[in-house]
């Protein structure tokens, strides 16, 4: 077996050796064969359920100028590789393995220390063998990478976040309520249930769930049709563009439903209890209930109002 093949299978921290700089090697911290149980991958199969997945770590650390004094602050630990996985891996589910690794090696670079990054995953009840990749990430040469901050509580957008029931959607008020949302000082974001109409059946809970979700997106393009300033939407990503941007946008919910790490625990045919929870996703300023029939349980203010009253009340 050639070298180049024999490293290509190696364990990252040999790899990381044998690409070392010449003039001065890097010291190195390493995770070895760190397995967590997590629902990962793109394929239908892999959606409801968990599957094995293997992590090596490889992290060169930067040369330390004096002695450490045996003081573990003065180190990058060993912690912060695996809390750069257990972070990663709580914010949202993922399709890609190398999203993943992408991620963890970008985690684990906000540290000072850290100068690059080798990282392998690989799923292990995929097949016979273990399917992985694996990245390296460096810092750049310019200086520590720059880290944008999280959005604090005073820069933070919380919308307000409206249901709209099938009354309402087809209410000839619908334009004037708009115009009054597009007019308040904190975005607008529309939310409705399924239509009248029943949706299919499937006896496959997980079949279902995704039947209910299309059922609520399918009407999203309902609303979408009657005002041309209703944007149909369904990532985070999409949501806080739109949101910085002053559009009104309509929620389809499957993805952000189906990618959650910790999702709600209503069923899609309980549409006010899953925008409940979408809005508390979205820290929203409040909760307005538009001809809805019934009311939900929530920690946000809450506003119920008729379609007579939502045009005064909005």
């Amino acid at each position: 077996m050639s070298d180049e093949i024999r490293l290509a299978f190696a364990h990252p921290a040999a790899r990381a050796e044998a690409s070392a700089p010449d003039t001065q090697p890097r010291d190195r911290i390493s995770l070895r064969d760190h397995v967590i149980a997590v629902e990962i991958g793109a394929f239908q199969s892999e959606r409801g359920t968990t599957q094995r997945v293997r992590f090596n770590v490889v992290v060169e650390v930067r040369p330390h100028g004096d002695d450490l004094g045996d003081d573990v602050d003065r180190i990058l630990s060993y912690d912060k590789i695996t809390d750069a996985i257990e972070a990663e891996l709580s914010l949202e589910r993922l399709n890609l393995l190398e999203t993943l690794a992408d991620r963890v090696a970008e985690h684990i670079l906000t540290d000072p220390l850290a100068m690059r990054v080798f990282v392998r995953i690989e799923k292990l009840d995929r097949g016979p063998g273990a399917l992985g990749v694996e990245i390296v990430r460096s810092r750049p040469n310019e200086g520590p990478r720059v880290v944008q901050p999280a959005p604090d509580a005073e820069t933070a957008l919380h919308p307000r976040v409206v249901y709209l029931s099938n009354a309402a959607i087809a209410s000839p008020d619908l334009s004037v309520w708009l115009d009054r949302l597009a007019a308040g000082t904190v975005p607008a974001v529309l939310c409705v249930g399924p239509a009248d109409a029943p949706a299919p059946q499937s006896q496959a809970a997980l079949a279902q769930r995704r039947i209910d979700l299309l059922a609520i997106e399918q009407n999203a393009w309902v609303l979408a049709g009657r005002d041309p300033r209703c944007i149909v939407t369904g990532t985070r990503t999409e949501i806080d563009w739109a949101m910085h941007h002053g559009q009104m946008l309509v929620w389809a919910p499957s993805k952000i439903v189906l990618d959650a790490v910790d999702g709600p625990s209503a069923s899609p045919r309980d549409a006010l209890a899953l925008v409940a929870w979408f809005a508390d996703h979205l820290a929203a300023s409040e909760l307005v209930l538009i001809g809805a029939g019934e009311t939900v349980r929530t920690d946000l203010p809450l506003r119920h109002l008729s379609p007579e009253q939502a045009t005064s009340a909005l």
